[in-house]
């Protein structure tokens, strides 16, 4: 645990440190829009998902500080999709797949502020900006339970989620008819909160056109103060490394 928030503390000190060397740097060419807002599509290592919208602005040629608010998904290292296997036959029809041992979905929901700093002068536009995006804040992570369609030896199923008295029906493959509705259990939502960290090499496309279009890769870190029961049958952490991969689009004025 160290480990992470040291790596928590470096993001916010390079953010620190990126805010005092360019705060008085405001006449670099090129510099023409005040605001940019858009959209921001990504995908995790562990199969998880996220999508954000930020708003920003361009205090500099070379820095633009931005708000953004993002929902996504975090899913266990170990979570797999089987379908339903009968007594080691697979059904095929009136059953869906599912993820085995999954006790809880995960989604969170991630405030943030950041710092984006290029390092590059290609022209305003048309050319490729290179950038480091800086960003930290707070993660409200959503858990909803995770419910299973359980066969009886007669009709119909019934649906069931993880508790002590349902785990051997709930961890028996033979059992197991499939996945139940995703609308199922919304009233039993809790909410885990924590910090996030993120840290990614940006590729502007005309860093400074009227459009934003970006491509970044980078680290993502989740940091909540307990573990999160995501899985029944694996080791739950209280935290998630991730990398990632994301499309980023919007306007700039």
């Amino acid at each position: 645990m160290n480990k992470i928030y040291f790596l928590l503390g470096f993001i916010f000190l390079q953010m620190n440190f990126a805010t005092a060397q360019y705060a008085d740097d405001n006449s670099s060419k090129g510099f023409i829009y005040n605001k940019e807002k858009g959209v921001d599509l990504r995908f995790h290592t562990s199969r998880g998902w996220n999508i954000g919208y930020m708003q920003g602005d361009i205090k500099t040629y070379f820095k633009t500080t931005y708000y953004k608010i993002s929902l996504g998904e975090l899913r266990h290292y170990k979570e797999t999709i089987k379908s339903p296997d009968f007594g080691g036959f697979q059904a095929q029809q009136g059953f869906s797949s599912y993820s085995f041992g999954k006790q809880n979905y995960c989604f969170p929901l991630r405030f943030n502020y950041g710092i984006k700093r290029y390092y590059s002068e290609k022209a305003t536009r048309n050319g490729v900006a290179l950038a480091i995006n800086y960003s930290a804040g707070l993660t409200a992570a959503i858990m909803k339970p995770y419910y299973l369609e359980i066969s009886t030896g007669r009709e119909p199923s019934v649906s069931i989620k993880y508790t002590d008295a349902t785990a051997d029906a709930f961890l028996n493959s033979t059992q197991i008819q499939g996945a139940s509705s995703f609308f199922k259990g919304f009233n039993e939502i809790s909410l885990v909160p924590g910090i996030n960290g993120q840290v990614g090499v940006h590729l502007d496309w005309g860093a400074f056109d009227e459009f934003l279009k970006a491509v970044e890769v980078g680290v993502t870190l989740d940091v909540f103060p307990k573990k999160l029961p995501i899985m029944a049958n694996e080791q739950n952490l209280p935290y998630f490394l991730n990398f990632y991969i994301s499309i980023q689009l919007g306007v700039r004025n």
